[in-house]
């Protein structure tokens, strides 16, 4: 049987992830950054709003790449929505994206990301990606 939404206001038990104002500098300042040391990748910091633990493993990260910093090269398993808040993103393909860009890798693709300038992302995983360096 449906149930009746909570009229706004009232209030619910339940566990809420509220990162506020992420297209500004400060909130992003804000943010518990830490150093994503693996093969392959430079110059990157990561927050990481939720991981999974199932077998899937999915994930929401907040991502900072320094000046002239690269991720790994890697394979999606699943899909992979990545949003550029600050600065502006090198996908290997040639695409360039800044702030407001969204571009989602479906399972299967292999890519490399970069910047020149530096740049911080909003990435969503529905599962693993598997290195090729």
């Amino acid at each position: 049987m449906p149930t009746t939404p909570n009229p706004v206001g009232n209030r619910t038990d339940r566990s809420v992830t509220v990162l506020r104002d992420l297209l500004s500098p400060k909130a992003l300042d804000s943010v518990e950054w830490k150093r994503w040391i693996e093969s392959g990748r430079t110059g990157t910091a990561i927050h990481a709003p939720y991981e999974t633990d199932d077998d899937r493993q999915a994930t929401a990260q907040l991502i900072r790449f320094d000046p002239g910093s690269h991720g790994d090269l890697h394979e999606h398993l699943g899909y992979e929505l990545m949003f550029v808040l600050q600065g502006e993103l090198l996908n290997d393909n040639g695409d360039r994206y800044g702030v407001g860009g969204l571009f989602i890798e479906e399972p299967g693709s292999v890519h490399r990301i970069s910047t020149a300038t530096g740049c911080t992302l909003l990435g969503i995983r529905e599962a693993p990606v598997v290195p090729k360096n």
